[in-house]
């Protein structure tokens, strides 16, 4: 099973999840806002990904003021599930961020 970790309301993330059923892979979507990731998951991903896992680029973090920004980002990450950039994609025990041609590739796809 290929788990995709974002959000309903996220294109990219129905967009990988369509692409996955269509080529006969058994994809679920994690949506954050109803099982929002925990700390453990997300010093995990960090760890991984560093910096890139923190959305600076989203319509949330505009929201927010200087001194929320400065917060430590799983601490932001965990107050507001959107900042996680999107998707994270769990495949055969490797973790990937986003809908990348790397991951396509990673996942059978590409």
């Amino acid at each position: 099973m290929i788990i995709i970790h974002g959000l309903k309301a996220c294109d990219t993330c129905r967009k990988a999840i369509r692409a996955l059923r269509e080529a006969g892979h058994d994809a679920r979507l994690r949506d954050f806002r109803e099982t929002p990731p925990t700390e453990t998951e997300l010093l995990k991903w960090q760890a991984e990904f560093g910096s890139a896992l923190l959305n600076t680029r989203s319509t949330t973090w505009r929201g927010l003021d200087e001194a929320a920004r400065a917060a430590a980002p799983v601490g932001l990450m965990l107050d507001h599930p959107a900042l996680v950039k999107r998707p994270v994609v769990e495949a055969g025990g490797a973790v990937h961020l986003g809908w990348t041609e790397a991951t396509k590739t990673a996942v059978g796809l590409g």
